[in-house]
């Protein structure tokens, strides 16, 4: 028999399955056919009488083409749905779109070329409708693309008609209980995008502003201070100054009359070498006092014909500044406190535009705020109030919209209070972040800090795309009206019609029949012109999905978005929903971080580091980008690039030729051809323990979230357990034994069985893949991978020959060494060239002893001894984890057999088989019967 036909004996794998993914090409097929069977209805249908697990979609704005961001997030949501499928849970998932707000309606005012007040508001709702609704269809095609299961034909959309509905639903609920308020308050105001903002709307980063120090000169100081006194105040805002009432000193501090030729500047003992060093002024100090000793004494406008008076506040701090504060209640939170608290008037100079108005000095009238603040310095200087001018460079905040400053201006706004009733939207939200089980647990802390320290929800913002305030004022008399039935009443005719009938309908129209002021009397009325915060839009989607999609559940089981949404989303669902329902819409709360680039820097167009999903799935395919997701730790800022994606790639031919070498190896296997446990050998038993440990690990990682740890034990068992050790080692009984021998069936089994378990622990990340392999596999009867399940739990492994194979494969590990170095040294180029002797002692002598014969099976070489280790040479190979075993590689005797390579000293003895070793020639005689 010649040498090409002892080759055609070896049962070498045969498989369709290709060796290249071709991610990009095939990725779109698998897509269709998950579309034809609609794999999303079946999966639920499948799962319809078993326990339930909802993950509620945070809804992302729909403006744009997806980025890297987005991919994270929702193939992160999709591996955890997967998972819980595959576990055998009925895991919904409702993938949702917000579709209100600013950035929507800025783009078509862009298209106008249209101010707010130039427009009609249905012509601008309709524009921003369809706007919307291009980029959900966009986006929706893009996320599907990923791979991702979801009811994608019945998202929920903000800007529906039933959701707008639920949303003035939950307002009313909030007016039943008293918690909302009109008033005059200071807001974040963005002068670009004209609106009030929320916080979760701010972002902060660097800013240079004037830093300067004002005289004020005293009028009555009540004979505490002497005649010709200064106090002085320090401010980054120069701007606010025209609309100053008072000046804060803190009651606590100690202050200083400072006399320098004759004039007097009061300033913080603490902070008088810093005032001497910036101003150059110096002088005496002739009195001391403190600052409960200057509440009362009044002062002049440097340059407004107004007084003042000195108050107190104990946020005044002494570490920067002058220990004064200059208190304008219409630009400020902390001063609007201090003005309710003194009855102080609250002026507000500056327009929805940021420009002065009338009530400004008339050299400031039509200016732009941050023009002003040159303006207002030079007019200080020339006055002589002006004692320093510089520049600072500190954390100012910005919308994060448009990017621009923002300002804190008093409007008329409407809030939902924290502190009112009892226990008070604050105390129960507190109460409830405690229930929640937040992941990572620092995300407790942040939330819990962040609802302590927030002031009063405004929900108001003047703009038009969204769903307005259901209000209405009484044109007689002024008074505001709202109740839970009339937002009721009005809910049902958005429900109908949508919120645009808000613009289309008279007030008479909606409200009840007949209604007249409960105040005068009166019967005619006009429309709040304000819309609702788009954060209470997102934040009543537990009530308007979870509550009103039967297949989903109230509370959700999870949110999982961005580490942002501590201030964003999930707040603004913590506390509608405890407004509401008095408890948290969530059981447990999971956050991602950002995407940086390689060099932890933040993606920016500018800069040219911005990895597009679109771009990533067209080059590589979405399956490595999901297997991104799943290697980072995604509880912290994460990181991609292409050379990080590469290496990725490489993890995954890595996994996927392991799976078509498995693959190969069943080709002329069936399920009824496996063998029972008992039966197996012993190598393909301490195999399928192996597996179902890891089994259980997996497992234990996809409910914990921890992905990444997947992504280890999937690289670690495929590149070494499975590759370098187990399918190693088997390839001789799986080529070379007889296709029906006992030995090669006991292989087989064991490897259909883990093939069969993997792929479905490897189905919620590398989903393309599996359903692939899943076609591939003998016996696989359903219509897809996903629906099968997990391999059950094992926790009764055989744990003797766990341990005896372990130590096993440990001192193989040692024999690998020493075959490096025979082949370094040109004794060998192959293992199976090589006769290994094994030194030993103790437990691991009599284990080698016992397997002695298998072990060139095991080593992967064509001969092993055992020896004491006594008579181990110097020169011999050890390893500093394995105590008592010492390897000497060798040229192996014999010469090689031509069909299985072994060298054997058999070969030569068939006259019928001459080329070949025993085991080869009786192989080849019983294929030839």
């Amino acid at each position: 028999m010649s040498k090409k036909d002892y080759k055609e004996t070896l049962n070498l794998p045969k498989t369709e399955f290709p060796m290249r993914g071709n991610l990009p090409k095939k990725e779109p097929e698998i897509l269709k056919y998950w579309s034809e069977i609609n794999i999303y209805k079946k999966l639920l249908d499948e799962h319809r009488c078993d326990d339930q697990f909802t993950l509620h979609d945070g809804p992302p704005y729909a403006n744009g083409h997806i980025h890297i961001g987005h991919a994270l997030n929702k193939i992160l949501k999709d591996i955890v749905v997967k998972s819980k499928v595959l576990q055998g849970y009925r895991a919904p998932f409702v993938p949702g779109w917000d579709c209100h707000g600013l950035p929507i309606e800025r783009a078509v005012f862009k298209e106008l070329k249209k101010r707010k007040d130039e427009v009609d508001p249905l012509e601008v709702r309709k524009l921003c409708r369809e706007y919307a609704e291009r980029w959900v269809n966009t986006q929706r095609e893009e996320f599907i693309r990923l791979g991702v299961f979801g009811d994608w034909e019945n998202p929920y959309i903000t800007m529906d008609p039933k959701y707008q509905a639920d949303i003035v639903r939950e307002l009313g609920k909030f007016y039943e209980k008293g918690l909302v308020y009109r008033a005059k308050k200071p807001v974040y105001w963005c002068p670009s995008c004209v609106t009030a903002l929320a916080e979760a709307e701010i972002e902060y980063s660097d800013e240079t502003s004037p830093s300067i120090y004002v005289a004020f000169k005293v009028g009555d100081s009540k004979e505490k201070l002497p005649e010709n006194t200064y106090l002085v105040i320090w401010t980054t805002t120069p701007w606010t100054l025209p609309a100053n009432v008072a000046i804060a000193a803190n009651p606590e501090l100690d202050y200083v009359v400072l006399r320098s030729s004759d004039k007097n500047y009061v300033v913080a003992e603490s902070l008088l070498e810093d005032f001497k060093e910036k101003t150059g002024i110096d002088g005496e100090v002739v009195k001391k006092l403190k600052g409960e000793e200057l509440e009362g004494i009044t002062y002049k406008h440097p340059f407004i014909d107004r007084t003042g008076k000195v108050v107190l506040a104990d946020y005044v701090a002494a570490d920067t500044g002058t220990g004064l504060v200059h208190i304008a209640p219409g630009h400020g939170e902390e001063d609007y406190q201090v003005g309710l608290r003194y009855n102080l008037p609250i002026l507000v100079p500056v327009d929805d535009y940021g420009r002065f108005t009338d009530e400004a000095p008339e050299w400031l009238r039509g200016m732009k705020i941050w023009n002003g603040n040159k303006v207002i310095i030079e007019r200080l200087k020339e006055s002589g109030h002006l004692l320093y001018s510089g520049k600072i460079t500190h954390s100012y905040p910005h919308c994060w919209r448009c990017k621009g400053k923002v300002i804190f201006r008093a409007t008329p706004q409407w809030f939902i209070a924290m502190d009112r009733g009892n226990p008070t939207l604050r105390e129960v939200a507190l109460s409830e972040i405690e229930k929640v089980k937040w992941i990572p647990e620092w995300g407790r802390i942040r939330i819990r800090n962040m609802v302590e320290q927030r002031p009063d929800w405004c929900i108001s913002r003047q703009r038009i795309w969204g769903v307005p305030i259901v209000a209405f004022y009484c044109k007689n008399c002024g008074e505001v009206i709202y109740s839970k039935e009339i937002a009721d009443r009005v809910a049902d005719i958005f429900e109908r019609e949508s919120a645009d009938a808000w613009y289309s309908k008279a007030p008479e129209e909606l409200l009840p029949e007949g209604f007249t002021c409960p105040k005068c009397g009166g019967r005619e009325f006009e429309k709040e012109t304000d819309i609702l915060d788009v954060w209470f839009d997102s934040g009543s989607s537990h009530a308007a999905v979870l509550e009103r999609r039967p297949e989903l559940s109230w509370p959700a089981d999870l949110y999982l978005e961005g580490s942002d949404q501590h201030r964003g989303w999930f707040q603004a669902s913590l506390l509608e929903s405890c407004g509401t329902r008095g408890r948290a819409p969530y059981k447990s709360v999971l956050t991602h971080g950002f995407t940086l680039d390689e060099k932890g820097r933040k993606m920016s167009k500018s800069v040219g580091n911005v990895v597009s999903p679109l771009d990533v799935t067209k080059r590589y395919g979405a399956e490595i980008l999901r297997l991104w997701v799943a290697s980072e730790n995604f509880t912290e800022d994460v990181r991609i690039s292409d050379n990080i994606l590469k290496k990725v790639s490489e993890v995954y031919k890595k996994i996927r030729n392991t799976l078509r070498f498995m693959i190969g190896n069943l080709k002329d296997f069936t399920p009824n051809r496996a063998l029972p446990y008992d039966e197996l050998s012993e190598i393909d038993k301490w195999a399928l323990n192996r597996f179902y440990q890891l089994r259980n690990e997996i497992v234990e990682n996809y409910n914990s979230y921890r992905f990444n740890r997947i992504f280890r034990k999937l690289y670690e068992y495929c590149s070494i357990e499975l590759s370098s050790i187990y399918l190693d080692i088997s390839k001789d009984t799986l080529y070379c034994e007889h296709p029906d021998s006992k030995k090669r069936r006991s292989s087989q089994t064991a490897i259909y069985t883990i093939l069969y378990g993997l792929n479905t622990l490897i189905a919620p990340i590398l989903s393309f893949t599996a359903e692939e392999v899943y076609r591939y596999i003998p016996g696989a009867d359903k219509e897809s991978v996903f629906l099968e399940e997990f391999p059950p739990a094992c926790d009764d492994f055989d744990s003797e020959i766990l341990d005896r194979w372990n130590r096993l494969i440990k001192v193989k590990g040692v024999v690998n060494k020493a075959l490096e170095r025979a082949r370094k040294e040109g004794v060998i180029s192959h293992s199976l060239e090589a006769s290994v002797d094994v030194f030993a002692e103790g437990e691991i002598y009599e284990l080698l002893k016992r397997y002695e014969k298998e072990l060139p099976f095991i080593f992967i070489t064509s001969q092993a001894i055992v020896r004491p280790i006594s008579e181990a040479p110097e020169d011999a190979v050890s390893d500093e984890e394995l105590k008592g075993v010492k390897v000497v590689a060798r040229r192996a005797e014999g010469r090689r057999c031509e069909r299985c390579w072994v060298y054997s000293t058999t070969v030569g003895e068939d006259n019928e088989y001459p080329d070949v070793c025993r085991r080869c020639a009786e192989v080849l005689r019983n294929l030839e019967k």
